[in-house]
């Protein structure tokens, strides 16, 4: 037992650069094949009819489906371990790849999101719950905040590549790269990983915490919060930036990438050295100071005249995602290995982030329809705000009862 505690303990303090390395390529081409089609379903959705709520349902299917079975996969990959699910998850995300092809109507693309969505569920929380597991002590920031430029800058690449593929070879080509890159990942997670049983799973044939445990912990209410809010003006931006862009400013596909891209690149640029800030300095402050850019973005997409003012308020708005993000899943590291419960935490995390992208579609959506189209990234902003005040108050509140216990 000692032994195995010693190796245990040697292990948490290192990085397992194979694993790490290949847990980064494998979400990085995943993530870009499913952000190649991001500035084009909105578009396509509205070209073939439909009304703000359709396109909210569009992205909010993804998410509604991801957030009832992530609970269930992140609870399960403490206890089983996390290769089964992220090798699933990628093979299917191929195979509904090349299945959108066959899409033909607003409806069938829903229907499709959301069984996307429950592939989903197996990847990134558990995903994100492996490199919590080799993540050296005292160096949550910069682990996490470099194996999250994986996901920016896939998601950053992938509406490039999206409207350069609609614009020269049409939408089809853009389904069949997404579906290539998807299987990309799933051979390099088959082949790389280590077998379930060689995992440093923190916790093994021990029963999960449980979530209403997590909850009880008020930085974990905040964290949960924020992610919630943020990933919500992100959804804003994803599901209403390309419709007005068109509709406002007759932008290209093209054009519209660049735009879609340039927030999220921008955040997983300075995802790194935020995070290795985030080690030396106040984790708290920063995801404050970050929801208040963030906020301020958004108002600058209302207030927009044209392609570089909407290019400008995206650099903004990478900037106060980067500074927030990184020390978040830093806190969420830790509190993860507190309750020996990382794949339970990181679920939580992941289901903040599928409610917020719900939410933020959904809520944008009914906005657009009710209101002018501009009067969704004021929403934005507002939500963001209330998320980073009451953000500031749980941590407050902890501070303080900590206080006065001791």
């Amino acid at each position: 037992m000692d032994a195995r505690v010693k190796n245990q303990g040697d292990a948490m303090n290192r990085l397992d650069k194979k694993i790490f390395g290949t847990l980064f390529f494998s979400i990085f081409t995943a993530v870009t094949g499913v952000g190649i089609v991001v500035p084009l379903l909105p578009v396509y959705a509205h070209g073939l009819g439909a009304k703000g709520l359709y396109i909210g349902l569009l992205f909010a299917s993804f998410s509604l489906s991801r957030t009832f079975f992530l609970p269930f996969f992140g609870r399960r990959s403490d206890r089983c371990g996390r290769k089964p699910h992220i090798v699933a998850g990628l093979f299917c995300y191929g195979v509904i790849s090349f299945a959108f092809i066959l899409a033909v109507n607003v409806e069938l693309l829903i229907a499709l999101r959301f069984v996307q969505g429950i592939a989903s569920a197996m990847i990134m929380p558990v995903t994100q719950a492996y490199v919590g597991d080799i993540t050296p002590k005292n160096r949550e920031g910069f682990t996490m905040g470099l194996f999250n430029m994986s996901t920016f800058i896939g998601l950053s690449l992938g509406p490039l590549l999206g409207g350069l593929l609609n614009d020269r070879f049409g939408l089809e080509a853009a389904f069949i790269c997404m579906g290539v890159l998807s299987f990309i990942g799933f051979f390099l997670s088959l082949l790389l990983l280590p077998p379930a049983h060689a995992e440093q799973v923190i916790v093994r044939r021990e029963a999960p915490v449980a979530y209403r445990t997590l909850l009880k912990d008020p930085s974990i209410d905040g964290i949960f919060l924020f992610r919630m809010v943020y990933t919500a003006c992100i959804g804003a931006i994803w599901g209403f930036l390309p419709v007005f862009a068109d509709a406002e400013f007759s932008l290209s596909s093209s054009s519209i990438g660049v735009l879609v891209m340039l927030g999220v690149f921008t955040s997983g640029l300075l995802q790194t050295p935020m995070g290795a800030v985030a080690d030396r300095w106040s984790k708290r402050l920063m995801i404050v100071a970050g929801g208040i850019i963030v906020a301020c973005a958004m108002m600058l997409f209302q207030w927009a005249g044209g392609f570089w003012d909407l290019f400008a308020a995206n650099v903004v708005f990478g900037v106060g995602g980067s500074m927030s993000m990184a020390p978040l899943m830093a806190i969420a590291v830790q509190k993860g290995v507190e309750s020996r419960g990382m794949g339970a935490v990181m679920s939580l995390i992941t289901v903040a982030h599928s409610l917020g992208m719900m939410i933020g579609s959904l809520m944008a959506g009914a906005m657009m329809d009710l209101f002018e189209m501009r009067h969704v990234f004021s929403f934005g902003a507002g939500v963001m705000g209330f998320g980073t005040a009451v953000f500031f108050y749980c941590t407050l509140e902890r501070k303080t009862a900590r206080a006065q216990s001791s």
